[in-house]
């Protein structure tokens, strides 16, 4: 297949899902011998971006300005000067900037990707996202989003490539790992015990669902089990007013000495090893649940919201841990049966970071060769 030129719109190369996904893509289409381009404001990522073999253009496209439109002709060129034969957009006002490049270029444009990582609030601003030649949907669940939306929307341009692991990163652990749940504690005295541990990754905002979590543990520990809680990444810079809410909760509760809130940590495999439940009890349905599979693929069993990526994936690789969104006490009880009697992972993980980008690369082809 002949080399092909892919130029990525995002707004910056910070932290997150979008980020990730835009770095896995970028070094696929190295390894296979293609020119990646990242278009963004940069951010801390760019090093990993420039160890993969990607090209970066620095344009601050994410900006929510009037002065971001002077970029639609920096665009416009610079997908003529690399004859590229993909635009792909991960985000919305990159994508309007993107489209709007087109315009002008005549017969010899891009093809134009968009990937919908979200579920965004419905509106025309949004619908950019489904006007892709190819629109790629993190889960059946967004397309199922983007169809109920945008009705108008050609259901064959929607292809559903679900976010992807490396399992060499999360490999398969003994449960109980002593050898995990001992560093841990180390760094986390109150997290200290025989009991079993429950952990919840996830950033700093009420959505995650971080008061249902200490409302679980203190109904674990009132029923005489000596369970403790780890949050990473609940600690953030600008979330002091939540962090000292949930503080207030867990002191309420009587459970301070047993819950842990900290920043995220870099060693999630050995977060994941160390537990005994993880937690994905979000309080608005998510586009996908990379905890999900990342939990599962280390071995250990997941307990969530039965509702948007989260349950499409609980329901598929393990529906013990399904429970009907913000029942406190289906919670608690689904917890009892899963400490007491964890189910057996999926033999293999289907969620791989090769299938995503093997897909993602087949999409691009597809289009290129049309």
């Amino acid at each position: 297949m002949r080399r092909l030129t892919v130029v990525q719109l995002l707004p910056a190369l910070d932290a997150g899902g979008v980020e990730r996904s835009t770095l896995e893509i970028a070094e696929a289409l190295v390894d296979a011998g293609h020119r990646a381009i990242v278009v963004s404001a940069g951010g801390r990522l760019l090093p990993r971006l420039d160890a993969v073999g990607g090209e970066h253009i620095t344009l601050d496209i994410g900006r929510k300005s009037p002065t971001v439109l002077r970029h639609i002709r920096t665009l416009r060129h610079l997908f003529a000067e690399v004859d590229a034969d993909i635009v792909h957009a991960r985000s919305r006002l990159p994508a309007w900037l993107g489209l709007w490049a087109f315009r002008g270029m005549g017969g010899k444009r891009p093809h134009f990707v968009t990937t919908a990582h979200g579920l965004n609030s419905p509106s025309r601003y949004s619908a950019i996202m489904a006007r892709g030649e190819r629109v790629i949907c993190v889960s059946r669940t967004v397309r199922d989003y983007l169809l109920s939306h945008y009705p108008a929307t050609d259901p064959t341009r929607l292809v559903v490539i679900p976010r992807g692991i490396d399992p060499a990163v999360f490999p398969r652990t003994p449960h109980p790992d002593r050898a995990a749940r001992a560093r841990t504690a180390d760094l986390h005295p109150q997290l200290t015990g025989d009991g079993p541990l429950l952990l919840l990754p996830g950033r700093g905002t009420r959505l995650k669902g971080h008061a249902d979590a200490i409302a679980l543990l203190a109904q674990l520990r009132a029923a005489g089990t000596d369970a403790r809680l780890w949050m990473p990444g609940v600690v953030q810079a600008g979330r002091e007013d939540y962090l000292a809410e949930l503080e207030a909760m867990t002191g309420e509760a009587g459970i301070r000495d047993a819950v842990a809130m900290t920043d995220a940590t870099a060693e999630m495999a050995t977060a994941y090893a160390a537990s005994d439940l993880v937690l994905q009890p979000s309080r608005k349905p998510e586009a996908f649940g990379r905890t999900v599979i990342e939990a599962l693929s280390i071995g250990r069993p997941v307990l969530g919201w039965e509702h948007g990526g989260v349950g499409e994936l609980l329901r598929e690789l393990q529906p013990e841990g399904a429970v009907a969104p913000f029942d406190r006490d289906a919670l608690r009880q689904r917890a009892q049966a899963l400490l007491a009697n964890p189910p057996p992972p999926p033999a293999t993980m289907p969620y791989t970071l090769r299938a995503m980008q093997e897909a993602t690369l087949a999409q691009y082809h597809a289009l290129a060769q049309a």
